[in-house]
């Protein structure tokens, strides 16, 4: 029991720096929107934790498969073959010639994975706190 309780604090932990990474990742694009930013520093700030994003999505959805999470699994592996696409495409990074004419597609992909990124978060608290008050009852 106290296995999966360790191994939902792992998935909480991941999960809040997918969240961290796209939230950052928006806030640059709307400073950049904003005036405050220039895109050369918004795009280097984006672009620089695009593959650690797209690399903890792969790893959060390959343990949910190898622990037996089936529902989660089938949630997550959109956005990861999403990112795989967009990796393979070679259209993961923003460029910086073209980034305002991508601004609002690039912010409107980070506010739905904010989003689902949020759900999931949702999702580990409360299976978290199931198994803390299972562990302690």
């Amino acid at each position: 029991m106290a296995s999966y309780l360790l191994l939902w604090m792992l998935f909480c932990v991941l999960n809040l720096g997918l969240l961290a990474i796209v939230f950052h990742a928006l806030l640059a694009l709307t400073d950049m929107e904003a005036d405050q930013l220039d895109p050369f520093e918004a795009t280097a700030r984006v672009n620089k934790f695009v593959l650690p994003e797209f690399i903890l999505q792969w790893i959060l959805c390959f343990l949910f498969l190898v622990t037996g999470h089936w529902v989660m699994v089938l949630i997550s592996l959109p956005i990861a073959c999403f990112h795989l696409t967009l990796y393979l495409k070679r259209k993961h990074l923003i460029d910086v010639t073209e980034v305002f004419r991508s601004l609002d597609r690039e912010k409107k992909q980070r506010v739905i994975k904010l989003g689902i990124y949020l759900v999931f978060l949702c999702i580990t608290i409360f299976r978290l706190d199931l198994h803390c008050c299972l562990l302690l009852s």
